[in-house]
């Protein structure tokens, strides 16, 4: 049973977690959004947006060793993790869906949305074939992570890389049900929903950062992976974090103390035109994944998701933090799942 004492975050979270709860929310900056409260006990898309991170930051821990040692390392020096984005990949196809998903980040956008959620920039990615856009709160930008969501354009390479790519996502399936679907609509009309509502669709939701289809045929996967290593990465990972991010106060002086204590990071800061964000992230841990390959299955490592630390300054036009990203700085940021 939920404690109607708690705050509204941290039941919702408890629903989930259970002991583990006290643990996270000890580990993650994210007070304010788990307190918030919408009127007569309703859960907020504030509160709600605050709970769907931590899980997935939480899911990302599971999945990456290098990102946990990194947070307990911080944690150790008493300090807390300031989340500032996730990022996930998608594919979009010329035309349609992506087998039942919508196409590219259309599955998301009507997750974030309606958690008040919008585009805060597009950033082409040409050298990847992609396009990455952010996704800021507007009710409290600054106070719950971004979002950067990738789409992967299936038409910019060739007909034997599109064919390989409908018959690895093709199937993909669509993992919101009509219930779920319901809530999100019902926090885009009202902002907030009944506590019972939330606990019920925020597993669900966070589902939805997950691979929806199977597992990817051999073969196909070594074509992708010729072509495009973030495709080859999307078939094996699917919409999962690719990587969650700590704002800390100097990423320089950070990667060179993980780099003394041994730590895979990347060999250089990478810096936005404008110098005022700064980013690394440490190599991608590897996973091992199963194939299809013919009528038998196999397993084999490939990269997984990675951890990423970023600087940034305030913007002196508007003396407010810069929230931007650069293209340049998230193609190289990208290359973590090469390197691994």
């Amino acid at each position: 049973m939920l404690d109607v004492h708690q705050s509204p975050g941290r039941a919702l979270l408890a629903s989930r977690l259970g002991d583990r709860t006290a643990a996270l929310l000890a580990t993650l900056d994210l007070d304010e959004a788990l307190a918030h409260r919408a009127d007569g006990g309703a859960v907020s898309r504030i509160c709600f947006a605050a709970a769907l991170n931590a899980l997935l930051f939480d899911d990302l821990l599971a999945r990456v060793p290098t990102g946990a040692a990194f947070v307990a390392d911080q944690r150790a020096r008493g300090e807390r993790i300031r989340f500032d984005h996730g990022a996930l990949r998608t594919i979009r196809f010329p035309f349609g869906g992506t087998g039942a998903l919508p196409a590219g980040q259309d599955a998301f956008a009507r997750i974030l949305g309606p958690l008040g959620y919008a585009v805060a920039g597009t950033y082409p990615l040409p050298r990847l074939k992609m396009t990455g856009r952010a996704w800021a709160q507007r009710d409290m930008p600054e106070g719950l992570p971004q979002f950067f969501v990738s789409e992967l354009h299936v038409e910019r390479f060739d007909a034997d890389f599109a064919a390989a790519a409908q018959r690895v996502f093709g199937d993909s399936r669509d993992p919101l049900a009509p219930a779920t679907v319901a809530v999100l609509d019902r926090f885009a009309r009202d902002g907030a929903v009944s506590m019972e509502e939330a606990v019920a669709a925020l597993p669900a939701v966070a589902a939805a950062f997950d691979r929806q289809h199977g597992d990817p045929d051999l073969a196909d996967y070594a074509l992708l992976l010729d072509r495009s290593a973030e495709a080859a990465w999307i078939a094996t990972e699917g919409n999962a974090f690719n990587h969650a991010t700590s704002r800390v106060p100097d990423v320089a002086a950070e990667a060179e103390r993980q780099r003394a204590l041994g730590r895979p990071i990347k060999d250089r800061v990478e810096v936005s035109s404008t110098g005022r964000v700064r980013q690394t992230a440490f190599r991608a841990d590897p996973v091992e994944r199963r194939f299809r390959d013919g009528a038998a299955t196999v397993v084999r490592a490939v990269p997984g998701s990675f951890y990423e630390i970023i600087s940034r300054d305030s913007d002196p036009a508007t003396g407010r933090l810069d929230l931007g990203f650069d293209s340049g700085n998230a193609t190289g940021i990208f290359a973590m799942t090469r390197a691994a």
